[in-house]
């Protein structure tokens, strides 16, 4: 429990000393350390183990709060527990260690000091999208059932081990050739990471929202699931009515036509544009055609 305790004092330490005798050494350590936790923050947050870090926080709190008062009881056992923190730690958030440091290494600036130029927004961007509408828009007619996950901010490293690795350009003969029913790959999810599709027949968690409509099956409660747990997109075709939807932050958009896909799309692959401005319109869209 000293240890705790040393940390919390060499915390305070620190503040006191940058606002007491602020000199630049000490104004960049701060700096560090907030860019440090806001990034494992934000490596967590949309992630399943969100609670999980949560209940971490809670438990260094306790145990520094319990030193403060001297409860030697609840003290002992929180010290048993924080002793192996570390490699607890690794053991826990291994998926997010994993996924952090596959962010950093697929960064802009890593991969210029390497020399990999990223792609620029507009290069082989027309072509992807292009080929997922047809694909999409074939599989609706053909009442082929599709669950395509866009990989975004948060990695779905986790979710593509579950699956098989395909790593491929984007091409509607693929799509449908792995969607096609009572083939190998066709039951799962297709995940899509940097315009590729890295893996298929992919396991997501599904959604528990109690409110979601009976009439849906498991395709679009997965779908669903894997949006509530990161700021990943996803595109289903219906098996039983080849409906075209989308799902984003937990929520459904359905009846996407040619057009409607292909605004998705392009905004997803160009993320320094508003994606909120197009969700707008795409809604307002799709009221519009139910209305007809």
């Amino acid at each position: 429990m000293r240890q705790i305790t040393e940390f919390f004092n060499s915390i305070g330490a620190l503040f006191t000393n940058l606002f007491v005798a602020p000199d630049w050494h000490n104004v960049l350590d701060v700096l560090i350390l907030a860019f440090f936790i806001y990034n494992a923050i934000k490596l967590v947050i949309h992630t399943r183990s969100n609670s999980l870090f949560k209940g971490i926080v809670l438990v260094l709190v306790m145990a520094w709060v319990s030193s403060l008062l001297h409860f030697n009881a609840v003290s002992w056992l929180l010290n048993q527990i924080i002793s192996m923190g570390l490699v607890v730690l690794v053991i826990l958030f291994q998926p997010e260690v994993r996924r952090g440091l596959d962010q950093l290494g697929r960064s802009k600036f890593i991969r210029r000091m390497f020399g990999n130029s990223p792609l620029s927004e507009e290069e082989n961007l027309e072509r992807p999208v292009t080929e997922i509408v047809k694909a999409m828009n074939d599989m609706s007619r053909k009442r082929i059932g599709a669950l395509i996950v866009i990989e975004r901010q948060t990695g779905l490293e986790d979710v593509i081990e579950t699956g098989t690795r395909v790593d491929a350009e984007i091409s509607a003969a693929l799509i449908e050739n792995i969607f096609e029913p009572n083939t190998p790959l066709h039951d799962g999810a297709m995940i899509i990471r940097n315009r590729r599709i890295n893996a298929a027949a992919c396991i997501l968690p599904l959604s528990e929202d109690p409110s979601i409509s009976r009439d849906l099956g498991t395709r679009h409660r997965a779908a669903i699931g894997i949006t509530e747990a990161t700021d990943a997109v996803s595109l289903i075709v219906s098996e039983e009515t080849g409906i075209i939807s989308m799902a984003r932050e937990g929520r459904l958009t359905r009846h996407l036509d040619a057009r409607s896909l292909t605004i998705l799309l392009t905004e997803l692959f160009t993320p320094e544009r508003n994606m909120y401005s197009w969700l707008g319109t795409l809604r307002r869209e799709v009221r519009e055609d139910e209305k007809e």
